[in-house]
């Protein structure tokens, strides 16, 4: 990577880290299959905020959902049989997740219920759904990775509109992971992890995709994960395997790079706080969010809708 103008490099400072109460000290099938039998007592994941300002995060290994208020104080909001990863808000109290055991999953974060949403396509079961994104017509685009990678780029991105059709827009993915839009919408970046790089997806007015490309390239052991946007249009890249977060201008340089502490896997990010100017990035092996004011906040999430109702123009 040659880049004319060195980056300014950023240290991601420590929010919250989860209270040892919610610490499993036990083994999972998650573990096993991820992180190579690893004791692993959480692994956070799927960062959004409320309208009160209040952070949730998914816990992949133990089907749970916490809450975190302004102040890093956690609750537990769910807990059931399943494998929860990327969230997002489709009304005020009702998360959407992508749930790699279930498919996509809601939960209402009042009482904690969790009811399915969509579980299966023709009866086949996903590979393993992992995040999503939503626009402003409250279409869902999430992805299906599974075990997928350069052994087998079989890793899908799908489109479910409000109607209940369900689009399948690429089938060729080497691990698609986070997903964010454009500001205006019009085009999805995707993080391919196993590719180590960032795929551009034009969504072309009669709903296909056409002359994706592969727009940024990282390195490393782990490539890109969570996804975010800001105003500027500048995309935002959590890299695991290198601690980062990339900030990204329109030809994808890297303009910033937020440093996590040594060892930190900096899984997934989401803009909250004030003017929603300050990143939040889920630490994932330690169990720490981290945050760092930034110079730019972070677009407007859309909601989605349920089955008749209207979708909701933006979240926090």
């Amino acid at each position: 990577m040659y880049l004319l103008h060195s980056p300014q490099v950023l240290e991601l400072q420590t929010f919250t880290t989860m209270p040892g109460i919610f610490r499993r000290r036990e083994r999972s099938t998650w573990a096993d299959a991820n992180r190579g039998g690893q004791a692993t007592d959480s692994f956070l994941e799927g960062p959004v905020f409320d309208d009160a300002g209040n952070l949730y995060v998914s816990d992949i290994p133990f089907g749970r959902i916490f809450r975190i208020d302004a102040a890093g104080e956690w609750t537990q909001v769910a807990e059931y049989d399943g494998e929860p990863n990327g969230m997002k808000f489709i009304d005020a109290h009702t998360l959407l997740v992508t749930d790699y055991q279930n498919g996509l999953m809601r939960v209402d974060v009042r009482t904690g219920h969790v009811t399915p949403h969509l579980q299966r396509r023709n009866t086949e079961s996903f590979k393993g759904v992992n995040d999503l994104v939503l626009d402003a017509q409250g279409n869902i685009y999430f992805t299906d990775q599974g075990q997928s990678g350069l052994h087998d780029p079989s890793g899908r991105l799908y489109r479910l509109r409000p109607n209940g059709q369900l689009d399948l827009l690429l089938s060729n993915v080497p691990s698609p992971n986070g997903v964010a839009l454009s500001p205006d919408g019009r085009l999805l970046y995707l993080a391919v992890t196993r590719g180590n790089c960032i795929w551009r997806v034009p969504l072309l007015p009669d709903g296909s995709v056409a002359k994706v490309s592969q727009f940024f390239t990282s390195y490393g052991p782990s490539g890109p994960d969570g996804l975010a946007v800001d105003t500027q249009g500048r995309l935002l890249v959590a890299n695991p395997g290198l601690g980062y977060v990339w900030v990204l201008n329109q030809r994808a340089e890297p303009v910033m790079v937020l440093r996590g502490p040594a060892g930190a896997s900096t899984t997934n990010i989401a803009f909250g706080g004030p003017d929603r100017a300050t990143l939040f990035v889920t630490d994932s092996t330690h169990g720490n969010v981290l945050k760092l004011v930034l110079d730019t906040p972070g677009v407007a999430l859309h909601r989605g809708s349920l089955p008749g109702q209207q979708a909701e123009n933006t979240d926090r």
